[in-house]
């Protein structure tokens, strides 16, 4: 991969990060007090829906930006393109590597962000770790679906998909990742929240899981699900739709 190609992923993602975090920090409010054990109301409320901004502005450029940098410079050294069986596979690693190297950067300002809407205490080691539980297996599922859905409307098209036209993607595939990752983002969102001693104080995931299922069943499990579906459709749209255009301008 080219310096300049790389230069061109680090500020395209940068900005798109900034863009969609701002624009969509509301709507993440809501859901993180939806999923709050202590209940909606109890929470906040619709009180204060921007309280957290300033630690999202600024963990936002450099979060999305290392996710980026790293994301193209694997898939440049990995097999892909629409005609490779691999280029799924190789996706989802990069994806993943992007996910992990952007954590280091996101979680610090996530603990400020969380403890700022409902106002709990955590560990940050902690939330790193169940951080990437949740941002893994959504990232495996949302990245080689949106350059799937690229590849094919440019197929179908006969020339490169446009900024728009990705963002379109994007949106349909961070939707659906949303949606089939909700229970993970609840038992992350409820780890997060716990107090010293509760039994989600120890981070285990499958044991926040089966908790919720045993209290409140599948509704518990799929708490929130409705904005976190519309907050990372519009999320990728946005987020998708920026990195793409602004990549293009910076080549």
């Amino acid at each position: 991969m080219e310096p300049r190609e790389s230069w061109a992923a680090l500020a395209a993602g940068g900005v798109a990060g900034v863009c969609v975090d701002l624009i969509l920090f509301p709507l993440d409010t809501v859901k993180t007090r939806l999923q709050s054990p202590q209940g909606f109301r109890k929470a906040g409320g619709f009180r204060g829906i921007y309280a957290g901004v300033p630690s999202t502005a600024i963990g936002s450029f450099p979060n999305a930006a290392a996710f980026f940098i790293t994301y193209e410079n694997v898939k440049s050294v990995l097999p892909h393109g629409s005609s490779s069986y691999l280029s799924p596979a190789t996706h989802m690693v990069a994806a993943s590597l992007g996910e992990v190297v952007a954590c280091l950067i996101r979680v610090p300002s996530e603990v400020i962000k969380q403890r700022a809407q409902v106002s709990p205490s955590s560990s940050t080691l902690r939330i790193l770790s169940h951080t990437l539980y949740h941002e893994i297996p959504f990232s495996l599922v949302q990245f080689p679906l949106w350059e799937s859905l690229k590849d094919l409307w440019s197929w179908k098209q006969g020339h490169v998909v446009d900024s728009w036209q990705s963002a379109v993607c994007g949106a349909f595939a961070g939707g659906f990742a949303a949606a089939v990752t909700t229970p993970l983002d609840v038992a992350k969102t409820r780890i997060m929240l716990a107090k010293a001693g509760s039994s989600n104080a120890s981070g285990n995931v499958l044991a926040a899981l089966g908790g919720i299922w045993r209290t409140q069943g599948l509704s518990g499990l799929f708490a929130g699900v409705v904005p976190r579906m519309a907050a990372i459709s519009l999320g990728g749209f946005i987020f998708l739709g920026t990195y793409e255009k602004t990549r293009q301008l910076l080549l």
